[in-house]
């Protein structure tokens, strides 16, 4: 999460102070990821440093001052909404770094780490259903919606990774460097079949 491409967007229309930003981060984001004060003022700070923004009252208290969105900040702003690059290499995940250690050490049952898993990610997908279905705003639906789609996409890649493990494939070590250009990547999508128990 880049909050201060977010406090960027929320200086577009107008100067705002520190504490109205952080409301109003937290309201446009269906208050799921509240924020401290202190973080967004020193996010504040670098931004002012990096001439990303202005601030009015140089010296005074920071929480009296105006931040206003300077021309290198909109500029920054439009290129961080409209960048689309993503690293070729996958992502860091520690749900599939451990089922993978859980298959490839000794003495582990990587069977019981998978469901332990898909039991904990299931009751998160009934609790953010419940929370959507008790706050109708757009906010609140679009940040859940998202998360949603995400945990579905773990638990069925829990699936695939159990229904492999019930086919008896092994694992094979291999040392080479994952590819470091989009080109060549050539990953192997699992059809809808596989995908699901």
């Amino acid at each position: 999460m880049s909050v201060p491409h977010a406090l960027l967007a929320l200086l577009i229309d107008q100067p705002q102070h520190g504490l109205h930003l952080k409301q109003a981060f937290e309201s446009h984001t269906g208050d799921m990821w509240p924020l401290n004060a202190g973080q967004v003022y020193n996010t504040l700070r670098r931004l002012e440093r990096d001439g990303l923004v202005t601030a009015d009252a140089e010296g005074s208290d920071a929480r009296q001052r105006f931040y206003e969105l300077s021309e290198a900040g909109r500029a920054e702003l439009d290129q961080w909404l409209h960048d689309s690059t993503q690293d070729p290499a996958p992502q860091r995940n520690e749900l599939v770094i451990k089922v993978m250690l859980a298959i490839a050490v000794s003495g582990v049952d990587p069977i019981p780490v998978i469901e332990g898993h898909r039991r904990q990610l299931v009751e998160s997908m009934q609790h953010f259903t419940k929370l959507k279905a008790h706050d109708d705003s757009l906010a609140t639906a679009l940040v859940v919606d998202a998360e949603l789609f995400r945990l579905e996409g773990a638990v069925r890649w829990l699936d695939m990774a159990e229904s492999r493990l019930a086919r008896g494939e092994q694992t094979v070590p291999n040392s080479a460097p994952f590819a470091s250009t989009s080109s060549d990547i050539s990953p192997a999508v699992p059809d809808q079949a596989s995908a699901t128990k």
